[in-house]
C-alpha cells in the first residue's frame, strides 16, 4: 500500500513527460550503438592501414582509407549529437517529474494532520530522497540504451565466430549477475545509512538555528559543533561504504573487458583485422554493461530514499470521506449542560490556565491535527466527519506564535489568497495596526523581512499574521492572543478595527485572550479547565 501510494504520485506525475522519455531512450541507444560501432570500427581501420603500410607501397595506394574515416566522423558525430539529446531529453523529464512531486509531497506535508514533523524531515524528503527518485529518471535511458549497445557489439563480435561471441556473451551475463549480487550484499545498507543520516543532520540543523540565540548566551556552541561533526562523521562513514562498494563494481566491469578481449583473440577464426574488430567491441560491449553495472549500483540509494519517501506519503495519505461540505453555520464546543453552541458570526472568548487546551483548541478547529480534550462538533458532525482540509476553508487562524515565510511584507500577506491587490494588503495592514510601519519601510510592501521574519519583531511579526487571517475571508476568525506585547494605545485601536471589522463582514470570532480588551470583543465566554 505504501509503495503504491507512492508509485501513484510517481506515474501521475510522469505521465505528461513520457514523449521526452521516449526520445531520451531513442538519443541513448543510438548514443550507445555508435559508441560500440565507432571503438570496432577504429580498431579495424587502424589494423588495416598498419597491415598495408608493412604490405609495402602498392598495398598502401589500393587501400580506401576515405570511406573508413568517413564513417568514423559520422559515428563520432552522432554518438556526440546523441548523447547530447539524451542529456536534454531526459533532464527535461526527470526535472519537470520530480518538480511536480515535490509540490505533491509537500502539499501532503503541509495538509496532514498529527503528522509530528519537523522541518529536517521535510527537507530531506524534498532534497535527497527526491533526487534519488530523479536520479532514477536520469539513468533510465541510459541504462537501456546500454542493453542496446552489448547487443550491438555481440553482433560484431560474432564476425570472429560463434564461439567468440557466445563467450563475451556469457561474460557480459556473468558480469550483470555478479555485479547485482554484490550489489545487493554491499549498498543497501550504507545507502540507508546515508539518507537517514543526512535527514539526522539536517533536522539537527534547523533545530539548532532555531535557537541560536540561546546557544550563543549560553556559550553552547562548541558542544553544538561536536554534536553536528558527530552527525556529520556518521555521514561520512556511510558514504565511505558506499563508494568502495561502487568501486568494487567498477574493478569487475574493468577485469571483465580484459578477459573478455583476451576471449575473443584466442577463440577467433577470422583475420587479423576483423578479430581486432571484434575483440574492441567486446570491451564495448562490457563498457555499455558497466552503465547498467553503475545503475545497479545507484538502485540502493534510489531504493532508500523510495523508502522513506513511501513512509512519508503514506504518513499523510488521507481518505475521502463522502460527507456534504461543511458550512460552519453552527459549532458546538462541549457537551452536556456545559456545551455551548455558537451560530454563524458569533462571539467566543476563550480563557484558562497555561496548558488547560486554548491553544489545542483552535488549532483542531483550524484542521491542523484531529486530537483535542475537548468535544467539537461542526454543523452537527464531529470531528472524525470533518476532514481538515473542510475545516481549513472554515476557520483563519492567527496563532500565537506567528510564522512567517522568507520573503517580503506582500509575500507573507498573499499567502491568505494569492491575487490580492495591494489596497486589499493596505486596508489589511490598516486593520492590524501595522499600516504606518510597514510605510516607513525603505520598500514598503516589497521589503524583505528575512528568514522566520528576522527583520520584524515580535509584535510586528504577529500583527502581520493578523492581517494575514483577515484577508483569508474565511467565515471564523481565530486569534490566540492576539494583542500579546501591544502598548495600551494599539491594543485598543487594534480592538476597535477589529470589532468593526467583525461587525462590517458577520465572521465569526473565537478569540483566546486574558486581555480585558480583547475579552470586550465577545459576547460569550468559555472557560477551559485543566
Amino acid at each position: 500500500m505504501i509503495d503504491l501510494d507512492l508509485q501513484a504520485l510517481l506515474s501521475s506525475a510522469s505521465r505528461e513527460q513520457r514523449r521526452s522519455m521516449r526520445f531520451a531512450i531513442l538519443y541513448a541507444i543510438m548514443a550507445v550503438v555508435s559508441a560500440v560501432a565507432l571503438l570496432g570500427l577504429s580498431g579495424w581501420f587502424i589494423t588495416c592501414a598498419a597491415l598495408a603500410g608493412i604490405a609495402g607501397i602498392a598495398a598502401v595506394q589500393a587501400f580506401n582509407y576515405l570511406l573508413p574515416s568517413a564513417a568514423i566522423r559520422l559515428l563520432a558525430i552522432v554518438r556526440t549529437l546523441s548523447r547530447y539529446g539524451e542529456r536534454v531529453q531526459g533532464h527535461k523529464a526527470a526535472l519537470q517529474t520530480l518538480a511536480t512531486i515535490r509540490a505533491d509531497i509537500f502539499q501532503r506535508f503541509v495538509e496532514a494532520p498529527d503528522m509530528g514533523r519537523v522541518s529536517g524531515d521535510m527537507a530531506a524528503a524534498l532534497l535527497q530522497d527526491v533526487e534519488a527518485l530523479e536520479d532514477r529518471f536520469i539513468r533510465m535511458p541510459g541504462t537501456l540504451g546500454a542493453f542496446a549497445g552489448a547487443g550491438a557489439a555481440l553482433l560484431l563480435c560474432a564476425a570472429a565466430g560463434w564461439a567468440a561471441a557466445m563467450a563475451v556473451f556469457a561474460i557480459v551475463i556473468m558480469t550483470l549477475g555478479t555485479s547485482y549480487l554484490l550489489a545487493g550484499r554491499l549498498l543497501p545498507a550504507p545507502a540507508r545509512r546515508i539518507q537517514d543520516a543526512i535527514a539526522r543532520l539536517k533536522q539537527d540543523v534547523v533545530e539548532y538555528a532555531a535557537c541560536s540565540a540561546e546557544i550563543v548566551a549560553y556559550i553552547l556552541g562548541e558542544s553544538v559543533e561536536d554534536d553536528l561533526h558527530r552527525r556529520a562523521a556518521e555521514m561520512d562513514r556511510a558514504r565511505l561504504a558506499f563508494a568502495r562498494g561502487e568501486a568494487l563494481l567498477a574493478a569487475i566491469v574493468t577485469l571483465m573487458g580484459g578477459i573478455a578481449m583476451a576471449a575473443v583473440i584466442a577463440l577467433s577464426t577470422a583475420p587479423l583485422p576483423v578479430t581486432l574488430l571484434a575483440g574492441l567491441a567486446a570491451a564495448g560491449a562490457i563498457e555499455a554493461s558497466g552503465a547498467a553495472v553503475r545503475s545497479i549500483g545507484r538502485d540502493a540509494t534510489v531504493a532508500a530514499g523510495f523508502h522513506r519517501l513511501s513512509s512519508l506519503v503514506a504518513r499523510t495519505h488521507q481518505p475521502p470521506l463522502a460527507r456534504l461540505p461543511l458550512q460552519g453555520m453552527r459549532i458546538t464546543i462541549g457537551t452536556g449542560a456545559d456545551a455551548i453552541e455558537m451560530r454563524s458570526g458569533a462571539r467566543l472568548a476563550v480563557t484558562g490556565l497555561s496548558g488547560s487546551g486554548k491553544t489545542t483548541l483552535l488549532t483542531l478547529l483550524a484542521g491542523l491535527h484531529d486530537n483535542s480534550g475537548v468535544a467539537v462538533t461542526i454543523d452537527g458532525r464531529p470531528m472524525a466527519d470533518c476532514p481538515a482540509p473542510d475545516r481549513r476553508s472554515l476557520f483563519a487562524l492567527s496563532p500565537q506564535d506567528a510564522q512567517v515565510i522568507a520573503g517580503t511584507i506582500a509575500d507573507n500577506l498573499r499567502l491568505a489568497r494569492s491575487r490580492l491587490s495591494d489596497a486589499a494588503l493596505w486596508d489589511a495592514l490598516g486593520l492590524a495596526c501595522l499600516a504606518d510601519e510597514v510605510r516607513a519601510m525603505p520598500q514598503g510592501l516589497m521589503t524583505w523581512i528575512g528568514d522566520s521574519g528576522a527583520q520584524l519583531s515580535g509584535g510586528q511579526r504577529k500583527r502581520l499574521s493578523l492581517a494575514r487571517a483577515l484577508l483569508a475571508g474565511r467565515p471564523w476568525l481565530l486569534l490566540d492572543e492576539p494583542s500579546e506585547g501591544l502598548d495600551v494605545a494599539t491594543e485598543q485601536q487594534l480592538k476597535g478595527n477589529l470589532a468593526a471589522w467583525l461587525d462590517r463582514t458577520q465572521s465569526g470570532l473565537i478569540v483566546v485572550t486574558h486581555r480585558p480588551a480583547m475579552l470586550a470583543l465577545a459576547d460569550r465566554r468559555l472557560t477551559i479547565a485543566t
